[in-house]
């Protein structure tokens, strides 16, 4: 038998005794390396397969391998950094299981039109895969195979423009198109409008009505997805009924996914009860990207695009350079490049073109005046301290001054108010925004330097 083939009968053994969601979690990704001297070499994705394979599946996957060979073998899984030359020397097997076939679940077409607020052009195959994120989508995966019975809430958390709501779509996407399930998709601003639209006044005379009308969207649903929790802080009433939302879902095992720009554990503006049970589940982060990554999240949206025939590599890791931190800002500087070059019709877009091209760009989107984060990154990048400096608990001088800046700077530049600010910094309550901010202003009446310094900031920005 040639050793592709035994490859994929080995996984035709594998896949009926595990669950379709822990087939794609630790077997999807596998690639048979080379059998040698008894011994089978499987390369893994991440360092967690090592453990979950070996604690949990070598038994299954041993019993796979002598069905089909009639032999017994010793396994090592090994991540591709791992894989030595003496290894590379053979012919390795490079078939994985992106051709196997899955069982599809027949959905019957529902009678009530139900709004998800999903949309369909994000799903699994669009969203591209690196280390910073590839545990996420592994969890998500096992969520869409099994809503409402493991990692139940999932949090997603990360800063923004990592991913977090195109995963989120795909989850919900895959449910809807493989179940009967009733999804929603909705973010915390609009259970919070919704909320507070029970109470306006030209509804009080049906408020009862609106009242059920709520509960029925929110709490008579499979899966609730909700976006960027972090903006219920300050909220206490939506956040109260957020509370007895979960708790109604939950109790009913009804599939809840949250996400929000960090960790539950540094939500400290939010409900200690609220944080507690987003840590039921399983609470997992999304990196930003790396390099490598960066490169093959253009390439995918390149495909799309009339450019895709024109650009240079080197264009490619030019403009994954310009950004480490926002997959949003990578699409920004490809239709402002599509933009340019319909205007000026090149023959090709070499590095130059670009570089003239993205010039402004560039430079403008390193520091964006509404963005608290940005700040944080110009007033760290002055005093040449940390951003995590600026948030941490740390109050010498030298630090306490720069963060009392970046607060002001906060609370002068952007339209947040006081409390989100507050959470930005390290979760500090609103009162110390106060008199972080009036400490300066008070300052900036006497202190010529002070006044130099935050405009050489802010010309920065």
């Amino acid at each position: 038998m040639e050793q592709k083939d035994l490859w994929q009968s080995v996984l035709d053994e594998i896949y009926p005794e595990v669950n379709s969601a822990s087939f794609h979690a630790w077997f999807h990704d596998l690639k048979l390396i080379k059998i040698q001297d008894n011994k089978v070499y499987i390369q893994v994705p991440m360092e967690i397969h090592k453990r979950i394979l070996t604690t949990n599946y070598y038994n299954l996957i041993d019993d796979a391998f002598y069905k089909v060979t009639n032999h017994n073998y010793e396994f090592e899984f090994l991540l591709k950094e791992e894989i030595g030359d003496e290894l590379l020397k053979f012919d390795p097997i490079v078939d994985n299981v992106d051709n196997f076939v899955e069982e599809k679940i027949e959905v019957s077409q529902v009678d009530e039109k139900w709004e998800t607020n999903l949309r369909p052009e994000l799903n699994f195959d669009n969203y591209i895969v690196g280390d910073s994120n590839r545990l996420a989508k592994i969890a998500g995966m096992i969520v869409a195979e099994q809503p409402g019975k493991v990692h139940n809430p999932l949090f997603i958390y990360g800063k923004s423009g990592l991913g977090k709501t195109h995963l989120m779509h795909a989850i919900g996407n895959y449910i809807v198109s493989h179940s009967k399930k009733k999804v929603l998709y909705t973010t915390s601003e609009m259970f919070k409008d919704d909320y507070i639209n029970i109470s306006n006044s030209e509804n009080k005379g049906n408020n009862v009505q609106v009242m059920a009308n709520f509960k029925r969207k929110y709490r008579e649903v499979d899966v609730l997805i909700i976006d960027d929790i972090q903006y219920l802080v300050g909220a206490e009433k939506t956040q109260q009924e957020f509370f007895h939302t979960f708790n109604t879902l939950h109790q009913a095992n009804k599939q809840i996914i949250i996400s929000s720009d960090r960790s539950p554990d540094d939500l400290k503006l939010l409900e200690e009860r609220l944080r507690s049970r987003f840590m039921w589940g399983l609470p997992v982060d999304i990196y930003p990207p790396d390099f490598e990554l960066r490169c093959e999240i253009i390439r995918a949206k390149l495909k799309n695009m009339s450019i895709s025939t024109k650009i240079d590599e080197n264009v490619i890791e030019y403009i994954a350079n310009s950004c480490q931190n926002d997959v949003r800002f990578l699409e920004g500087a490809l239709n402002r490049l599509m933009a340019y070059t319909a205007m000026v019709v090149p023959p090709k877009i070499d590095l130059n073109f670009a570089i003239e091209a993205l010039a402004d760009f560039v430079n403008r989107n390193i520091y964006k005046t509404d963005s608290i984060e940005s700040i944080q990154k110009a007033v760290a990048d002055y005093f040449h301290i940390r951003v995590e400096d600026l948030k941490g608990k740390r109050r010498s001088a030298d630090i306490a001054y720069p963060r009392q800046i970046a607060m002001y700077l906060s609370r002068i530049l952007t339209e947040e108010n006081l409390n989100r600010i507050g959470l930005e910094f390290g979760g500090r309550d609103h009162s110390t925004v106060i008199h972080a901010c009036d400490k300066i202003v008070e300052e900036l009446k006497v202190n010529k330097t002070l006044e130099n310094q935050i405009k050489e900031i802010q010309n920065k920005m």
